[in-house]
């Protein structure tokens, strides 16, 4: 596993190791030391994934302290563009960055606290895997308006969840981060 960049502060964009021959690959999403080392460590407390349409928006979540956590995300059939937005108090509050992320490409994304994290699937099936460090706990699940915050998404009819178009919007965000 190797480190491509930072995307924010401490927000990384990962390659992990890939090995192909004639029965297919094998791929290593994760080792403690090697990440450690990376400076993206990871207590994995829970692990799920989802499935999206193309044009699908997920996002932009994240949980209250103290259930706040750190994520390890990437996508392994399809593609995504993945979206992070900076919640932490400071001088990269309010920064965006982005990705895109397939099972072609591999690449991974650590995600700190105080991260609000969403995608658009680009594809017409994107299946994503999370990794985090706490259990989601709904009483401090969290988020940010999609279309708060200046990013453009490249899609005119986006898919959401009624609860994700019912997040506030940047603006009135008051950051606990």
């Amino acid at each position: 596993m190797k480190l491509v960049k930072e995307l924010l502060p401490a927000c990384f964009l990962l390659e992990p190791s890939r090995f192909e021959d004639a029965r297919g690959t094998f791929v290593k999403t994760y080792h403690e030391g090697i990440c450690k080392n990376l400076g993206a460590n990871l207590d994995i407390q829970e692990e799920f994934y989802s499935i999206s349409r193309k044009d699908v928006i997920r996002g932009m979540h994240f949980q209250l302290p103290p259930h706040d956590h750190d994520k390890l995300v990437y996508c392994t059939r399809g593609a995504v563009r993945d979206v992070l937005l900076d919640l932490r108090k400071g001088p990269s509050y309010g920064k965006v960055a982005s990705v895109d992320l397939s099972g072609e490409n591999g690449l991974m994304v650590f995600i700190p606290k105080g991260i609000a994290h969403g995608f658009v699937a680009l594809t017409d099936e994107a299946l994503m895997l999370y990794k985090t460090s706490t259990v989601h706990t709904p009483s401090a699940d969290c988020g940010i308006h999609w279309d708060s915050f200046g990013f453009d998404w490249q899609v005119t009819a986006p898919v959401l969840s009624v609860r994700d178009e019912q997040h506030s919007v940047f603006a009135d965000f008051i950051s606990p981060f």
